[in-house]
């Protein structure tokens, strides 16, 4: 089970920090601006929607205003709360796709024919890094093997 944690890392390394970055620019650009219209349509003790509607585009417009607003009013709280509320939201999503993106065995994305397969020089023990029938690089089937050499050769042969 390592090796899928493992491969799904290293597949989505890059992914992690655009994934954040995109986790702080919807936070700016969408959270805080509904945290401030969601204030702003409660303000006379009940939600108005239209309030609610007009001041979410000026504010996702200028989410700085936004950002000030909740400051200047005391909105922290609100604030923690949606963007509690946003983030387990965007980080289920997010472990979803990485659990996708994880192999489906040990053996994905190794190139079938190479020597990928084994690991710290346990291909050496059968074969010869030096000298007999090639079969990758760096890696020879040697002939003064006892038992069985015979090699199948999978491919085409290219004539005209």
């Amino acid at each position: 089970m390592n090796y899928k944690i493992e491969g799904a890392i290293k597949k989505n390394r890059t992914k992690f920090l655009v994934s954040l970055i995109l986790w702080l620019i919807l936070v700016i650009v969408f959270v805080v601006p509904f945290s401030y219209s969601v204030y702003e349509a409660g303000i006379d003790g009940s939600f108005s929607l239209e309030i609610f509607m007009e001041e979410l585009p000026k504010t996702i417009m200028n989410p700085f205003l936004a950002i000030a607003g909740i400051f200047k009013y005391g909105l922290i709280g609100d604030l923690f709360r949606n963007l509690l509320m946003f983030s387990i939201f965007y980080f289920v999503c997010f472990f979803i796709g990485f659990s996708k993106s994880a192999p489906k065995s040990a053996y994905s994305d190794i190139e079938h024919g190479s020597s990928d397969w084994s690991q710290r020089g346990e291909q050496y023990k059968i074969l010869s890094k030096n000298k007999g029938i090639i079969l990758a690089e760096n890696n020879y089937l040697p002939l003064d093997k006892r038992g069985n050499v015979n090699v199948l050769v999978v491919g085409r042969i290219w004539f005209w």
